[in-house]
């Protein structure tokens, strides 16, 4: 095991149970008088230092083979959910369960793909009743 601090330690396993670093060093150290942008820095630092960063990683490897979860596990279980969701009629569960999915794999942050320079488009629906004759 890596030799950490108390607060070290206590940081990373609360990095690993939220996934937050500022989280994890609000809940690690003393911030009562600390502004956000402080924590925010102060987690990263943290997260810069090798030594945290190796305990993360093995606290995860450890947490994965205690549960025996790969991210293929989650997926399937993720897809269970979105086609129960989808079969019960609840889009808001198919679209969360969607995004879970993505978000485990990566894919909901921009990638490099060029597609930085992409302008929105403006999208115009026209509801017309179709019972009654069109003035057009």
């Amino acid at each position: 095991m890596i030799k950490l601090t108390q607060k070290q330690e206590a940081f990373c396993l609360a990095y690993v149970e939220t996934g937050n670093a500022s989280e994890a060093y609000r809940q690690s150290y003393n911030t009562k008088n600390s502004k956000p942008e402080s924590v925010n820095r102060m987690a990263k630092d943290l997260l810069d230092n090798l030594k945290i960063t190796s305990r993360i990683e093995e606290l995860k490897s450890d947490a994965i083979e205690r549960h025996k979860l790969t991210i293929d596990d989650l997926v399937a279980e993720l897809q269970e959910a979105r086609d129960l969701a989808k079969k019960v009629l609840q889009p808001t569960a198919m679209i969360s369960s969607t995004m879970s999915k993505a978000k485990l794999l990566g894919l909901d942050k921009p990638g490099d793909d060029g597609d930085e320079d992409v302008k929105p488009v403006s999208v115009v629906v026209e509801v017309r009743d179709g019972r009654k004759p069109s003035d057009d």
